[in-house]
């Protein structure tokens, strides 16, 4: 799957979530509303309604005891009035009630209410009605049991409008619930959704970015995993054919350098020989200048074998296969040989060569003469970088673990540069002061061999300190 159809599936799964928790809330929200709008469009209306059937019930009975005493005619038409406007409240809370046993109640109280006001309008005939009507007192009665139906309507719908709360009460609390936990299981799993396409990708891309800067230092390591079929994956594909190439064009340069280095180390013997032997006026005697070319050419030749011995050199460190004697090695001893092999230099550019020691035993485990060697390489980089009437100093610090071996000098110093990458093959901070730029990849090289590791501190235009770390021997 594409990189861009992950990310599209992910975050359309997200708004999936995040829109099955709207509607999931809009559902609430649309139960909570109706609950609410029954409340207020019907129980509660009905409750008022019936309340005030009741008040009205309590006028006619006044106004009845009032015709019924005065026999005033004005107070029959109240009455008559008054009846009708009740009998419109019992058909408005008819269309209020909804449970059966309110409308059983409202049918009760309306048939109660029917009797009653034909009780009444009959003792409103004249005086024999009349006299029937006051030794009779069913109107009262039938007055009595509407208003008690109609308080039992009232606790019905009382209950209806108590239920219809805690029904809300319910539904709220369902709702707050709901969307809570929808809320946070769509957020939980759009951070876990995110996460993981996230880790994946930068996952790959860290693999790529430390497998591109192993290759930039020269480590081809082993291929990085490239399963995905995003572009990431085919990305990965890529840099493992362009690492394989380059491999093979380092395995390649290599070989040939090897190749090389050892097909040209017998003739250049062979040149060297046969110049010392001319020089030595084994094959005759030489006029001045014929010796002077004698010369130059037995200089060319050594600087010509100097070169081929530490391409040879490095292409053996390179491969693992450069022979090392493994034995207890007095690292005082090695900085002794090399200084006293480079003071003649030193001297000859007037330079002050100097020796200082911190600490007591300096006892490593290795090869002597390429111990020897790594400090006459870095000792003569110093004496060759610094200008007349100035100092180059070898230290040795006992620093626990490991020993240092410090050469520093008050040269002209490295371009900073040129710091990150002094000690590869061929490289140089100042080609106009000779070298091969093989020297201090050698130095690497065979300081890595011994199990230690070499730095540089350097400030262009007052000189540089190399230190060797190797461990301490136990």
């Amino acid at each position: 799957m594409r990189l861009a159809s992950k990310i599209f599936l992910t975050s359309s799964l997200v708004i999936l979530v995040l829109a099955g928790v709207g509607a999931l809330s809009l559902g609430a929200v649309g139960r909570l509303v109706s609950v609410n709008r029954e409340i207020t469009t019907q129980t509660v209306p009905a409750l008022r309604v019936a309340a005030g059937l009741r008040d009205q019930m309590l006028s006619l009975a006044r106004l009845e005891a009032r015709f019924t005493v005065l026999r005033d005619a004005r107070y029959a038409a109240a009455w008559r009035e008054r009846a009708a406007s009740v009998e419109g409240d019992f058909d408005r809370l008819r269309a209020l009630v909804r449970t059966p046993r309110e409308q059983a109640l409202l049918a009760e109280a309306a048939a109660a209410f029917d009797a009653y006001r034909g009780e009444v309008t009959s003792e409103q005939q004249p005086p024999p009605a009349r006299e029937r009507a006051l030794q009779d007192p069913r109107s009262r009665v039938l007055g009595e049991r509407v208003e008690e139906t109609l308080e039992r309507l009232m606790d019905a719908t009382y209950a209806r409008v108590v239920s219809a709360q805690a029904e809300a009460a319910r539904l709220e609390a369902r709702t707050w619930t709901g969307v809570l936990l929808a809320l946070g299981a769509a957020v939980a799993l759009a951070l876990v959704g995110t996460a993981v396409l996230a880790y994946r990708i930068t996952r790959s891309l860290r693999q790529l970015s430390a497998a591109t800067t192993a290759v930039a230092a020269g480590s081809y390591r082993e291929p990085i995993p490239d399963a995905a079929r995003d572009e990431i994956g085919a990305l990965a594909r890529s840099f493992n054919a362009m690492a394989a190439q380059l491999r093979r064009i380092d395995e390649t340069k290599e070989e040939f350098y090897a190749t090389l280095s050892h097909e040209l180390r017998s003739p250049l013997t062979s040149v060297r020989e046969a110049a010392h032997l001319l020089r030595d006026g084994v094959p005759g005697s030489l006029n001045p200048k014929q010796a002077r070319l004698v010369t130059l050419i037995g200089h060319s030749t050594d600087r010509l074998l100097r070169l081929v011995n530490q391409m040879l050199e490095l292409s053996r460190l390179r491969a693992g296969v450069l022979p090392l004697t493994r034995e207890r090695v007095d690292l005082a001893r090695v900085v002794g040989r090399a200084v006293e092999e480079l003071r003649p230099q030193a001297e000859e550019g007037g330079l002050t060569l100097t020796r200082e020691r911190v600490g007591e035993r300096f006892d490593v485990r290795g090869d002597e003469d390429r111990l020897v060697q790594v400090v006459v390489n870095l000792v003569a980089n110093a004496v060759r970088f610094t200008l007349r009437g100035g100092r180059v100093t070898v230290r040795l610090v006992d620093a626990g673990p490991e020993i240092e071996v410090q050469v520093e000098d008050t040269g002209v110093g490295i371009p900073a540069a040129a710091l990150p990458r002094i000690f590869d093959s061929w490289r140089q901070a100042h080609s106009d002061r000779g070298g091969t730029g093989l020297g201090l990849a050698v130095v690497r090289g065979v300081v890595l061999a011994h199990g230690g590791r070499v730095t540089v501190e350097s400030q262009e235009g007052k000189g540089s300190r190399f230190t060797v770390l190797l461990p301490h021997e136990p």
